[in-house]
């Protein structure tokens, strides 16, 4: 009883010295005036890079790229001579604000339990005060594609804009995709598995079934319910196949064994709906079928050690030339399923540049083909007339771990970079200043 009280106190304390102290910065207001940044150097992602240009975006929306421009009155104009500017940055996969403390149950939004989970809906879990958007936003990254986990299927993906008061004001796009883990196709004769050989064999089949099963309850519900609505009652499990039935978005599915890969492009193909592989790692031993099916690849993790103990130590990292040398759309996403590492994004992909993928190609899959991935590259991914402002200006290129985001905006809203991280460092800083070590 006394440690139950004990606990109680310590529960209160914390939550009112976070109320105190919060650490997380204000979300930013809507663009209320025309802003144009001048004197960089525009990186267009899709176009020219524009040495000395300028960009200016109002309401939230870039109105022109280029070398000059008439500021329109009431504008603010900000010089970023000697700076660079590119488009935000967009995680094409990632956990951020449903997993906060990995080692604290009540923090970790990701999964539900049972095996079908069509209705889950990521957007509406993120938690928008998590300390770990600021942290992630800060190194550039503007955009996340938010994806829930499960043992078959999932549920729905979205991506997320990284500053927002709520979780609607965050939200860019829902649903991306519908999110399924493909059950293993390996039979494991490894000591240490439980299972004989047989029982797996029968967990294969009843997992391939149930997903079959699902996708034929699915197509039955909404033809009965487009048949007659009133005789059936909404089941939401159901009625989100329909956006994936109809090819509006698509079937996002987690698999990095050669197997799974393959027995996944055939059920899409068998199901008439586009798909989209998440993990990857033998997807460049089926490149060509990946190309003549269009299925594009998130590739994930690139700072990784080899899958078996026989393959070459740069198997990780060369994943995404041979992609690209195949002709297969991909992005690079920021590092597993943890979150501490969203944003390291950036030097994933540039170890990706250093093992064969042109320069100009890791900047596209952290951006514009990330976008295209996504389905979301009308909005984001480039910086070009008519999509949103969403850009970050940095002393460097992002992929660089020596440059800096000194600027960013979401939708024309300035950004503030502060977060934990920064915190701490002026903290730690002023200590050996007052040590007389540092100045």
């Amino acid at each position: 009883m006394k440690t139950s009280v004990k606990y109680f106190f310590l529960t209160v304390f914390i939550f009112q010295y976070h109320l105190l102290f919060p650490s997380t910065p204000i979300p930013a207001k809507k663009q209320d005036h025309p802003i144009v940044l001048a004197g960089g150097t525009l990186h267009t992602v899709s176009g020219a890079v524009i040495e000395n240009g300028m960009i200016l975006f109002d309401k939230g929306k870039i109105t022109f790229v280029g070398k000059t421009v008439d500021i329109p009155s009431g504008a603010e104009r900000i010089d970023v001579s000697g700076k660079h500017i590119y488009p935000g940055l967009i995680n094409a996969a990632s956990n951020i604000g449903l997993n906060e403390i990995e080692a604290v149950r009540a923090t970790i939004d990701i999964s539900e339990t049972g095996k079908i989970n069509s209705n889950v809906r990521a957007e509406v879990a993120v938690n928008p005060e998590s300390e770990l958007i600021p942290t992630t936003r800060a190194n550039g990254v503007t955009i996340s594609h938010v994806m829930p986990g499960g043992s078959l299927i999932a549920g729905r993906t979205a991506a997320m804009m990284m500053d927002g008061w709520t979780t609607e004001e965050m939200t860019l796009k829902a649903p991306v995709g519908l999110y399924i883990n493909w059950p293993t196709m390996r039979v494991s004769r490894s000591p240490f598995v439980r299972q004989s050989e047989e029982e797996q064999k029968k967990a294969i089949e009843n997992a391939l079934k149930e997903l079959q099963n699902a996708f034929s309850d699915a197509r039955a519900y909404l033809k009965a319910k487009k048949a007659d609505g009133e005789k059936h009652p909404t089941d939401l499990r159901w009625e989100t196949f329909a956006p994936l039935f109809d090819r509006r978005v698509s079937l996002i599915v987690g698999a990095n064994e050669l197997s799974q890969i393959q027995s996944a492009v055939q059920f899409a193909r068998d199901q008439n709906v586009r798909m989209t592989i998440h993990g990857g790692r033998d997807a460049w031993k089926v490149a060509g079928l990946l190309k003549e099916n269009n299925v594009s690849v998130i590739v994930e993790p690139i700072h990784d050690v080899p899958g078996r103990r026989w393959e070459e130590y740069d198997i990780p990292f060369t994943v995404p030339v041979k992609l690209f040398s195949a002709g297969v759309l991909f992005a690079i996403s920021g590092g597993g399923n943890s979150t501490m590492n969203e944003r390291n994004i950036g030097f994933q992909a540039a170890t990706a540049s250093a093992y064969g993928l042109p320069r100009e190609e890791a900047l596209k899959a952290v951006t514009i083909n990330a976008a295209k991935v996504l389905g979301i590259e009308s909005m984001v991914g480039s910086l070009e007339i008519g999509k949103d402002a969403t850009l970050i200006v940095t002393t460097g290129d992002p992929l660089e771990i020596m440059s800096n985001v000194e600027m960013e905006f979401i939708q024309g809203r300035k950004i503030d970079l502060r977060s934990r991280h920064t915190e701490l460092w002026k903290k730690y800083e002023e200590k050996y200043r007052q040590l007389g070590i540092a100045k």
